[in-house]
């Protein structure tokens, strides 16, 4: 059980309004504060939410693929190789030039935007046979971005957190047939949080990545950055920058925002750092590849923008910090909101407990509110009288007496 008054980071309710609902409402909240523009510390509630996303992400990217974790920073002369150094203008800059200078015979580094330039050579000095493909590898990583004007919170920050998977192929049909089969585990992690309704695929430019077309996976969302078209004839949707001008001109745009992208890239990046495979025959082939996407920071900011209300965030149960927010009206009761607390404990159920004193009732439903945790139990004398405590669901407005050896989540 975690005491809130022993938690790192507490509501603000005085706090700075963004110019995005889920800034604005993490931050009040307590699981987000900004460092700068498009930089955040997740605090512990948030970090718990980053945790179990992560968690469910890994949960259907194991079944498909090995982890791995890539670095952060990488010398310059490899993206020289393929040229992004240079063409990529979402490279992080340090002060004065478009990478960050080291002293030393290594010379220079920049700051990761993506991982291509280092898993091609990696997987390359690995995997050569014929035998060895096709095969899959991801990581968790922190990625840096020279976002120009940072906005949208954790939609579009300088610094984020990505799960990037890389898979490698004997050719390009069997390559389109790991893309469609990737696309199945992508619709299992959407479910499993709660945004299955509202996620569409979306056809749209590979922009730097690849020059094939790219899939996106949006989320339709009435706050959401991007516009996507809905093509009813051919049952397609597009997203702003290659939907078609007749489908532009009659077609209403949708509210949406991006939550991941996935791109046939072929061989982009293998041909550059000469990375082929010895066939049957022991003839060179060239390595064909793909690249998924699936911005983490960026969900939990899509989350709250579309699970929110009057009153503050209220989590999907799948990623909430807590699974249950007990609150004791006064400073009696304790040995009660102890017993049920150690029972549902045993049930496996997470705790926040607000044992704050000389804090009014009403702030801390106020705070339990705009933390938004699924479920919150109230022990106050009536209910003990009334023979148990109020459980109430974040998202209904009335509450029910249970009796505490019947507390079901």
């Amino acid at each position: 059980m975690q005491r809130y008054s022993k938690l790192f980071g507490k509501t603000n309710k005085e706090a700075k309004e963004f110019d995005s609902i889920n800034a604005t409402l993490l931050q009040k909240s307590g699981f987000i504060n900004q460092e700068m523009a498009g930089v955040y510390t997740y605090l512990p509630l948030g970090l718990k939410v980053i945790s179990k996303i992560e968690n469910i992400i890994r949960e259907e990217m194991d079944k498909i693929s090995n982890e791995i974790l890539m670095p952060s920073i990488s010398p310059t002369n490899i993206w020289e190789i393929t040229g992004r150094l240079d063409s990529f203008d979402v490279i992080l800059k340090a002060s004065g030039g478009n990478k960050l200078s080291k002293e030393g015979s290594e010379g220079e580094y920049i700051l990761n935007p993506s991982h291509e330039e280092i898993v091609t050579p990696l997987a390359k000095e690995y995997n050569s046979s014929y035998k060895d493909l096709p095969f899959a590898i991801y990581q968790i990583q922190t990625k840096f971005r020279n976002e120009k004007r940072p906005k949208s919170g954790l939609l579009r920050g300088r610094e984020f957190i990505m799960k990037d998977l890389y898979s490698f192929h004997k050719s390009k049909k069997d390559l389109e047939e790991y893309f469609d089969n990737v696309k199945e585990y992508y619709w299992n992690i959407f479910k499993k949080l709660e945004l299955e309704n509202d996620t569409v695929e979306v056809l749209a430019s590979g922009g730097d990545f690849t020059k094939n077309y790219s899939t996106e996976f949006q989320v339709r969302c009435n706050t959401g950055e991007d516009s996507i078209y809905y093509d009813s004839k051919n049952n397609i949707y597009y997203n702003e920058e290659i939907v078609p001008k007749d489908l532009r001109e009659s077609t209403k745009p949708v509210k949406a925002s991006e939550a991941a992208n996935i791109f046939q890239i072929d061989t982009k990046y293998s041909k550059p750092f000469n990375y082929l495979f010895k066939d049957e025959n022991n003839k060179n082939k060239e390595v064909y590849m793909g690249c998924y996407g699936i911005g983490i920071s960026r969900l939990m900011g899509i989350i709250v923008e579309k699970f929110n209300d009057k009153n503050g965030i209220v989590w999907p149960k799948s990623i909430a910090p807590y699974d249950i927010h007990i609150i004791n009206v006064g400073n009696e009761n304790l040995d009660i909101v102890t017993k049920i607390a150690e029972k549902l404990e045993k049930e496996g159920k997470s705790i926040l407990f607000d044992d704050r004193e000389n804090i009014s009732i009403g702030e801390k439903l106020q705070d339990a509110d705009l933390i938004g945790i699924p479920l919150r139990i109230l022990v106050t004398k009536r209910s003990l009288e009334s023979g148990g405590v109020e459980i109430k669901k974040r998202n209904e407005e009335e509450f029910n007496i249970f009796p505490i050896d019947k507390i079901k989540y």
